[in-house]
């Protein structure tokens, strides 16, 4: 049996009919922006695999800083153990986010960490005496994980509540934040969403512990792109009403958006953070939760004391030594140049999609092309047509997108944002 046939009878796939799992391509090297197919086909990779490779794929510097901690200890547990590739990660993290989020848990997925930062909220309601928060609110188009807890925040109408109805714990979804990035901030706009949180933290703000958002960009929720200003709003609410700020920042992290975090756009610091996907370059599953020093004091002083969680991999030295290298690239390379020409680059390339029938909308932010249709696109047909492309898009829902590696060429980039026009002509 062939690979693809045994995979095709075997292996599931994410978001995939196991019985009909559509085009499928055997991939067996990477190399920078590209993946190179067992035939020798070659596709540039415009999702950065799932947005996570922004250096491109095997960059040397984090293969050997990888290599070199395997031939020493590739891994150790955490419990009651350290080491200095955890350390060592834990300064660069905290050197380049905001004063005050300084106290990480390390996990092993970007979703696990959101099950942290949801734990992290309750525990620390009970111990300032609030042991009735246990609930969530958050905005409606959201993404934020398929494990069973993250499920509950994400969109209830396009994630999989529909399914799941009845067995996911109910949460409260406002309206999604109406005035889109680059817009014109009103206060009497901004109360469709702003209002929304206003009147549910006044009336059942004593049974929320937090609410959480991802601040700027909805990434598979929609790929939508809102006013920072919003974020400001929330913030105060939460405030006033002793309700923890949880941002999602696993997808737009590390100058994804134009701005080291998306948070940076608002000037907005949570009380929680979630951090993964870009943390190691793309090398390796690794996922930080970072904290502030009174959510992390109030759960050490509580009567549990510690935080009831701990993944077997935490603080993987093979990951973390991966995420310093990768933080070293962003700290020595002009990432934010390469942001903002790519940026450029696809405002005026998939531009005149606006002028094709069936097409809702163009929007760009950073490193982040999107090409909105008014219907749903099948992915099976951009996979299909990569080989001849050598483009590799994934679409979903009414969106084709891209987020690109921040190291490909002009040149490259070109043949990405044509592939995603050509597909938007045929789809419309």
């Amino acid at each position: 049996m062939t690979p693809l046939a045994f995979d095709a009878r075997h292996l599931w796939h994410p978001y995939t009919n196991v019985l009909d799992p559509g085009p499928m391509h055997l991939i067996r090297e990477t190399d920078g922006v590209w993946l190179i197919r067992d035939d020798g086909v070659r596709m540039i990779d415009a999702m950065s695999s799932w947005w996570c490779a922004v250096h491109g794929h095997r960059h040397p510097a984090i293969v050997g800083a990888m290599q070199d901690q395997l031939a020493r200890m590739p891994h150790v547990m955490f419990g009651g153990l350290t080491h200095d590739a955890a350390v060592n990660l834990g300064r660069r993290l905290i050197d380049v986010l905001p004063v005050g989020l300084d106290r990480i848990f390390f996990s092993d997925s970007g979703s696990v960490a959101i099950e942290v930062a949801l734990k992290m909220a309750v525990q620390y309601q009970i111990a300032m005496g609030h042991g009735d928060r246990t609930e969530f609110a958050t905005i409606r188009g959201g993404y934020h994980g398929d494990t069973w807890k993250a499920m509950s925040v994400c969109d209830p109408v396009n994630g999989m509540h529909g399914l799941f109805r009845g067995a996911l714990s109910i949460q409260h979804f406002l309206p999604r934040p109406c005035i889109t990035f680059g817009g014109d901030w009103s206060d009497d706009a901004a109360r469709n969403g702003l209002g929304a949180l206003e009147q549910l933290l006044e009336t059942r703000g004593d049974r929320i512990a937090a609410l959480i958002l991802e601040p700027v960009v909805q990434g598979a929720g929609g790929m939508y792109f809102y006013h920072p200003a919003w974020l400001r709003g929330a913030r105060a609410l939460c405030d006033a009403h002793d309700v923890l700020l949880i941002f999602d920042e696993i997808a737009t992290g590390f100058g994804r958006t134009a701005e080291l975090f998306a948070m940076d756009h608002a000037g907005v610091v949570p009380d929680i953070l979630c951090l993964g996907k870009a943390l190691t370059g793309g090398h390796i599953t690794l996922a930080a939760t970072v904290a502030t020093e009174p959510v992390a004091r109030g759960i050490g002083e509580s009567d549990a004391g510690v935080l009831m969680h701990g993944p077997t991999y935490m603080a993987n030295p093979l990951a973390c030594v991966a995420g310093v290298a990768s933080l070293d690239q962003l700290a020595t390379r002009n990432w934010r140049a390469e942001v903002e020409r790519i940026a450029r680059q696809l405002a005026q390339e998939l531009g005149p999609a606006r002028r094709l029938p069936g097409v809702a909308d163009v929007r760009v932010l950073g490193a982040i092309g999107v090409i909105e249709m008014e219907g749903r696109v099948d992915p099976a047909v951009a996979h299909r047509r990569a080989p001849e492309t050598g483009v590799w898009l994934r679409p979903f829902a009414r969106n084709i997108y891209c987020m690109p590696p921040y190291i490909i060429s002009p040149d490259e980039l070109s043949r990405v944002t044509a592939a995603m026009v050509a597909l938007a002509g045929g789809a419309g």
